[in-house]
């Protein structure tokens, strides 16, 4: 399977982006989420490492931003209650039906500690309102370049800047081996788990309008971290310690 990955496909949309798009085949991939998440994007690795060292010292205020479903909000603050940490969580989203999906499933956050909101970061940020960690989950794709400008300045205002807060945002790295292997790991499932869902569609059109380490890094302001993660991961990082550096 070969697709011309040479550029970012920036005129491709995913389906679940069309407002128009089937609702129970939404409510499908919402719910789906949690399962592609859990395999390839590894948020349980930034909980140890970044969240729970600093919800040890502090009650932690955190942003989700891009949220669709909540699944990535659902489960943090599912592991922090697990650690007895107190740790609240507000998962944000331009979409209202993706809100109202997440609402739903509340409850699965086990102490209630995910706020739903429906807004954009900008609104948040100009209303004063500070988190200690700012994140994101396969956000990065669907913006352009101006918008990227935007969203990144959004979260550094976001950010408690007298402490040590941090803005984490993760997304796929666009490559041959990317896009083969989303299509290998999830051909399997297309007709069971995957069904009625535009998870295989939209994944494989996401790894197409994705960057790479480069692409991201040159787009970048100053002052942002490209990490580049197996597989085929990336990681865009602003800590307020070192904004100043």
């Amino acid at each position: 399977m070969t697709v011309d990955l040479s550029r970012r496909a920036v005129n491709a949309r995913e389906l679940m982006d069309d407002p128009h798009a089937d609702g129970y085949m939404l409510g499908r991939t919402y719910e789906r989420f949690a399962f592609v998440n859990a395999v390839v994007s590894r948020w349980r690795s930034v909980y140890r490492r970044d969240i729970r060292p600093r919800a040890r010292e502090r009650p932690l205020r955190i942003l989700d931003v891009g949220a669709g479903g909540g699944d990535v909000s659902r489960a943090i603050a599912a592991w922090a209650h697990r650690d007895s940490l107190s740790v609240a969580v507000t998962a944000l989203d331009a979409d209202p039906r993706a809100i109202r999906w997440a609402h739903s499933r509340g409850d699965e956050a086990e102490d209630g500690a995910v706020d739903y909101r429906c807004a954009y970061t900008g609104e948040l940020a100009d209303a004063g309102e500070r988190f200690d960690v700012v994140i994101s989950n396969h956000l990065l794709h669907h913006l352009s370049r101006d918008e990227l400008t935007v969203v990144l300045g959004d979260c550094v205002r976001l950010v408690d800047g007298d402490g040590d807060g941090v803005v984490i945002h993760r997304d796929i790295e666009r490559s041959q081996f990317a896009y083969r292997g989303f299509a290998a790991m999830t051909w399997p499932f297309a007709k069971n788990l995957l069904a009625d869902s535009f998870i295989r569609a939209d994944g494989l059109t996401s790894i197409r309008r994705a960057y790479t380490a480069g692409e991201l890094g040159s787009v970048a302001p100053t002052g942002w971290l490209v990490r580049r993660e197996f597989p085929a991961r990336l990681e865009l990082r602003w800590e307020a310690t070192n904004a100043g550096s």
